[in-house]
């Protein structure tokens, strides 16, 4: 949040719905679609099949079969989200069949420019995202029962079983935890622009404990991922192809344009509610670590994005806080960034074990795990070794977002 200078307009009311936000799901998808319509079978064969074809290398072919479709017989935004998890899934697929030694240069034009248009539809990039992967891969195995991951199964799988389903639905879960931050959120600012202080503490005491659910849920990735798992077969399918040494460059998405074009692999950086969290307490990153968040949010929904947006022009929380000389506003706004520090150290722990001990491991021949579940990919990725699948210097990045958090905080 930037410090008001009193000229502006009066914003519109802050609603979570002008976002294709709610305050029942918060930034997941509400209900998914499952299928699409008829004339999308052959996308959808392939995609209930995908496992199977990537670890029996027999993918690329059927893509090369598939016939061309036409994207005008999808309506409606939660068709276009339904083609655009389909699609990105298959295309990663093809790119990953042979591990990082087997990349194409070229997306084919029956899987391209399908992919493009819906994207193009969407304002989402042609590639694999958090919105695909998590927001929108999601359903209720009883469809009167709880979110919870015991009643819950991914729409669209890849190699990787157990560990792949638990892996997209823990991150779920920590979506879901995040839903009354977004209310929180919301109801900050509403009370700072009508100098609410009850209403705003009441706001900031409930954004911390979000948080906290939040990394209460991160917490149960230990139960349902396998770390060798997760390195050897699972990460490679999320990599981009924007700073990847393995395709330095690009893919050139046939029917769309004959130049190679770049993009990030999908991230926990481009989800929504920690952008939020952070413009609203007024975090203030790194140059470096800022222009990546900042490029991450071109892998948003776009209004999701805008939200993130209008939460950084409205009036300074941290500003309102330091002036209203309220200890409880500072203790419970103390709290908030306290809750954010904590839950970004322990991001750190959980990427320790599933990405660093686990290349180490790896390495040493230990992980088993690819020839255990017939992976197309003979031995564990090592050009993102150092590097998360959105393509950033995973750990100066995580330990730098981290650190500037924690300097957000108000001294007493």
């Amino acid at each position: 949040m930037e410090p008001g200078d009193g000229s502006e307009e009066p914003p519109l009311p802050l609603v979570l719905a002008r976002f294709q936000l709610s305050e029942e799901y918060g930034s997941l998808l509400p209900e998914p679609l499952t299928e699409l319509p008829a004339p999308y079978g052959p996308w959808m064969e392939i995609a209930h099949d995908l496992p199977q074809l990537i670890t029996s290398h027999q993918l690329r072919s059927r893509v090369h079969q598939m016939p061309q479709l036409s994207t005008q017989h999808l309506h409606g935004r939660e068709e276009l989200h339904l083609a655009h998890l389909v699609l990105s899934f298959i295309t990663m697929g093809y790119l990953w069949q042979e591990g990082e030694k087997g990349t194409v240069k070229v997306l084919p034009q029956n899987l391209a420019v399908p992919f493009w248009e819906v994207s193009q539809a969407l304002g989402l990039p042609p590639i694999l995202s958090h919105a695909d992967f998590v927001l929108a891969n999601w359903r209720r195995k009883n469809p009167h029962g709880p979110l919870e991951i015991d009643n819950l199964d991914t729409i669209i799988a890849l190699p990787g079983g157990e560990s792949l389903r638990g892996f997209i639905l823990v991150t779920l879960l920590v979506e879901k935890a995040a839903v009354p931050g977004f209310k929180a959120i919301v109801e900050a600012v509403r009370a700072v622009l009508q100098l609410d202080e009850e209403t705003l503490h009441r706001a900031l005491q409930e954004m911390a404990e979000a948080i906290r659910d939040m990394n209460k849920a991160l917490k149960r990735m230990h139960d349902h991922v396998d770390p060798a798992v997760f390195y050897t077969v699972i990460r490679i399918f999320l990599s981009g192809w924007k700073d990847n040494p393995a395709m330095p460059d690009g893919l050139i998405y046939e029917g769309v344009s004959d130049e190679p074009m770049e993009y990030s692999g999908g991230s926990a950086a481009q989800s929504t509610i920690l952008h939020a969290f952070d413009e609203l307490l007024g975090i203030r990153h790194s140059e470096e670590s800022a222009a990546f968040l900042h490029r991450m949010r071109g892998y948003m929904p776009p209004p999701h994005r805008a939200f993130v947006e209008e939460i950084h022009r409205a009036p300074s929380l941290k500003q309102h806080v330091l002036s209203s000389g309220d200890t409880r506003l500072h203790v419970a706004f103390n709290q908030c960034v306290s809750a954010l520090v904590d839950f970004r150290s322990y991001h750190i722990t959980i990427v320790t074990k599933y990405i660093t001990i686990a290349a180490a491991k790896a390495k040493d021949g230990r992980a088993e795990a690819g020839t255990k579940f017939g992976s197309s990919i003979e031995k564990p990725p090592s050009a993102l070794e150092a590097k998360g699948t959105g393509g950033s210097h995973i750990f100066s990045f995580l330990k730098s977002i981290r650190d500037a958090t924690r300097e957000g905080m108000i001294n007493a």
